[in-house]
């Protein structure tokens, strides 16, 4: 079926969400490859005869893709999503296989790396718009959690996967698996954009993006996603050698995955009844005071015990906080612009997990000053929920 007439008229039955299920699978895909070297930094160098450093840049090309990709990505999205969709999966899939010319070549997988960063914002970008192509207005929150939640289940089992597989056949068995979880995403989400069919967009948006200008409620957004994706990148970040220097070494990665745990189920189950009751400004107002609360708690508690569960509560509200933005953006601009409008977002966020990790590092060091900057981040944050319209319109 040609993109013209994937997009003539809405899914219906398995289709929308068998789309939505491969497209779930493509986006947890994108975070397991940029994720790929972090967890085993020390067995790549080894394995890649480069330095520590090296292998590390792998994983930095990806955002640094992602802030200059983004906008162009969502307008992409606007113009033509389903070659777009397929675009970012064969470049997804690409990238993966050509990391398997040779294993042991740093080359290679600088440049598998570069093909699956290109892919990531072609990817990401769709989620809201997809949900508003293929869904009806009630089910659409449920689809924009889906696509948000799958982000988070990805960078866990990127996290913790690969480990496990290097200590059974190295980094070639590592990136094995790799391909194989791109290939069948890429191929899932090929085969199901031929049978699924797409709502038409009203009245495509021609105005490039000069209308962004005029849209404060997205530059809030987009400012909560900063602090917010930065608070989480800096937990993940820095946790490990924070609780090893308050006295709890080997805690920080447990409480992690803990954290992102929770993370995915609140990102799944709280953007949907947060939305029908449209209480979105209430829940962004209550998460960045939960997310200030919980890091000024941890300064002075901090056992792993009652670190773990003040991460759960933390993960389950910070990370549905994405899923929440998204889909205000998503009613607030309409279905015309939303590839654009999420770019926007997402690209704040990007920026935001650079910046916070940064400006915790210099405080490494001294644990509870961590912890407390992390709190002190958090307070812009509040400021600009707080400033969010009380009425919550749809456009």
């Amino acid at each position: 079926m040609s993109g013209a007439a994937a997009e003539a008229a809405p899914s219906a039955g398995w289709t929308r969400w068998g789309l939505l299920g491969a497209f779930a699978l493509l986006v947890a895909t994108t975070q397991v490859l940029w994720l790929t070297f972090a967890p085993v930094t020390v067995e790549s160098a080894r394995a890649l005869g480069v330095s520590e450093g090296l292998v590390g840049d792998l994983a930095v090309v990806n955002p640094l893709l992602f802030v200059v990709l983004a906008l162009p990505a969502g307008r992409f999205v606007d113009r033509s999503l389903h070659p777009t969709l397929t675009a970012g999966a064969l470049l997804t899939a690409a990238g993966a296989l050509v990391r398997l010319v040779d294993p042991g070549s740093y080359g290679w997988q600088l440049a598998g790396q570069l093909l699956a960063s290109v892919a990531q914002p072609l990817v990401l970008t769709a989620t809201t718009t997809l949900a508003a192509r293929a869904f009806g207005a009630h089910q659409r929150t449920t689809a924009i959690s889906v696509g948000s939640a799958a982000q988070f289940v990805g960078v866990l089992v990127g996290a913790l996967g690969g480990a496990p597989l290097v200590a059974a056949g190295g980094l070639p068995l590592l990136l094995r698996a790799h391909a194989g979880l791109a290939v069948v995403a890429a191929l899932a989400v090929l085969g199901m954009l031929r049978v699924a069919t797409l709502a038409p967009v009203g009245a495509r948006d021609s105005h490039g993006l000069a209308w962004l200008r005029h849209e404060p409620l997205l530059w809030r957004l987009a400012g909560l996603l900063l602090v917010g994706v930065g608070v989480f990148n800096a937990l993940a970040t820095w946790l490990d050698p924070v609780m090893a220097g308050l006295g709890h070494p080997g805690s920080g990665g447990p409480l992690i995955a803990v954290t992102t745990v929770a993370g995915v189920l609140g990102a799944a189950l709280l953007p949907g009844p947060v939305a029908a009751r449209r209480r979105r400004r209430a829940f962004l107002v209550g998460a960045t005071a939960c997310t200030a609360t919980v890091f000024a708690l941890l300064v002075v508690a901090n056992a792993p015990v009652v670190a773990g569960v003040l991460l759960a509560v933390l993960g389950f509200v910070l990370l549905a906080g994405l899923p929440v933005a998204l889909e205000w953006s998503e009613a607030h601009v309409g279905v015309a612009r939303s590839g654009t409008a999420t770019a926007v977002l997402l690209l704040a966020g990007n920026l935001g997990g650079v910046l916070l990790v940064l400006l915790v590092q210099p405080f490494v060091g001294v644990p509870r000053v961590a912890l407390a900057v992390i709190a002190l981040a958090a307070l812009p944050g509040a400021a600009l929920a707080l400033s969010l319209p009380r009425r919550e319109e749809a456009a």
